[in-house]
């Protein structure tokens, strides 16, 4: 007795390109190494803005660094095959823009101008809300789990950050508006990540990074002006600054981040951040020969533990309990 086979089930359906969800990474060690370049190159630019001092306008150096990171990041795009590229979808264009006028443009000129009017540890200090309100905010918008290790982390991680701001205080010289000055930086680059990370699930880091870059620069386009005055006043030394400015904390260090944070969750990966404050007192140790004051090591240290703390995991509840 014969029987008919039966018949092939029909294949399941291509995902649409905008239901894509990016692939896990086949290194798991590749994001936090992304992450830890980003955290040492944003580390720097808090040196070589206090370096820049008051040579620059707060807008022509946020004009400047983003301007050379989008030539970078668009020559970069020009290179690779057209295939290989993954631009956001048009629903997602709104959010983008919302990323580049907040982190790109109004952060960096806000943060650059707090920082003339307030030490840097009281700027660092007050710009450190920002992670926090990404942990918070998170659980909101994105559906991320606010579980204890965060909390108890980030707790640790600011007490860190606090310790180092009064460490390096100086005496009382900074003024109400630039703390409100560094508070916008701070809630910006919140709504900054927020915006970035929904965007980063169908979306290449290169070309999300690139695009909210040129709408930073458009924002700034304002001080375009001051920029060609101040460049063709500025001696080379500072020049090269701005130029490492848009290479390396911005073009490299935002590309970084966006790849590390496209694999990871918004709060952790934000409250990673902690470690800036500490990283950029190393590096002014070393460059600018600014050695830390002694609480500046035990504010380290607690950041340190803090950011440990965060990438714990709870455990899970056996089953029936």
């Amino acid at each position: 007795m014969s029987s008919t086979p039966p018949p092939a089930a029909a294949p399941a359906p291509a995902p649409a390109p905008d239901d894509v969800t990016p692939r896990p990474t086949e290194r798991p060690w590749l994001p936090v190494a992304a992450g830890a370049v980003t955290l040492v190159l944003w580390a720097s630019a808090f040196v070589a803005i206090r370096h820049l001092g008051e040579e620059v306008s707060p807008g022509a150096l946020s004009l400047g660094r983003l301007l050379v990171a989008s030539v970078v990041l668009g020559a970069l795009l020009l290179l690779r095959r057209r295939a290989s590229l993954r631009w956001p979808v048009r629903r997602h264009l709104p959010v983008l823009l919302l990323c580049g006028v907040a982190w790109f443009g109004v952060y960096n000129v806000a943060l650059n101008a707090a920082e003339r009017r307030i030490d840097a540890g009281t700027a660092a200090l007050v710009v450190q809300v920002g992670p926090i309100l990404v942990a918070l905010l998170a659980t909101v918008f994105l559906g991320e789990v606010l579980h204890r290790w965060l909390v108890v982390g980030m707790a640790v991680g600011f007490a860190g950050v606090v310790v180092i701001a009064q460490a390096s205080s100086g005496h009382g010289t900074g003024d109400l508006g630039g703390v409100l000055l560094a508070l916008v930086a701070a809630l910006t680059y919140a709504v900054g990540v927020l915006s970035q990370k929904p965007v980063l699930a169908h979306a290449g880091a290169l070309e999300v990074t690139f695009l909210a870059c040129a709408v930073g620069a458009a924002v700034c386009l304002p001080w375009a002006g001051d920029l060609v005055t101040t460049l063709g006043d500025s001696s080379t030394d500072t020049v090269v600054w701005i130029v490492y400015l848009g290479l390396f904390p911005t073009a490299l260090a935002f590309s970084t981040w966006a790849y590390a944070l496209s694999r990871t969750n918004a709060s952790t990966m934000a409250l990673t951040t902690f470690l800036v404050p500490f990283l950029a007192a190393g590096i002014a140790w070393v460059a600018l020969d600014e050695v830390p004051p002694p609480l500046a090591f035990l504010g380290g240290a607690l950041c340190i533990a803090g950011v440990l703390l965060t990438r714990r995991r709870p455990r899970t509840a056996a089953a029936g309990s």
